[in-house]
């Protein structure tokens, strides 16, 4: 029995509400609702493979704190341990924006970078 999902499209600022149906073996059969095929192409990442930019903060030597981001989404399922890895580093206090504080975290071929300059008191 195919199953239904409701989203709202977030790629735009029109936020289509979708109805995504769904086969048995979890693909995207149907996709109604959506105005532009970017909703098409969200709705199926969406429904068989959520992924999740992460921001958030790391620690800096002096005690302050810069901000940091995933360069590109990392798998919804792994967020958590992308947050595991982020808490655990302390960055030197002359970051800049694009340094790269992670390496492909948590194998996911992604890197954590710095979206501030410097640590925040």
């Amino acid at each position: 029995m195919a199953k239904e999902r409701l989203l709202t499209c977030i790629v735009c600022p029109r936020g289509c509400q979708m109805k995504i149906t769904l086969t048995d073996d979890g693909k995207v059969e149907a996709v109604e609702g959506n105005f532009c095929k970017r909703g098409v192409v969200y709705a199926n990442d969406e429904c068989t493979n959520p992924r999740r930019t992460v921001t958030s903060t790391v620690v800096c030597k002096s005690g302050g704190v810069a901000a940091v981001k995933t360069e590109k989404t990392v798998p919804k399922e792994l967020v958590f341990e992308v947050m595991k890895a982020i808490n655990a580093v302390v960055a030197p206090d002359d970051v800049t924006v694009g340094d790269v504080v992670i390496e492909n975290v948590c194998d996911t071929g992604v890197n954590v970078v710095v979206t501030s300059n410097g640590p925040a008191k």
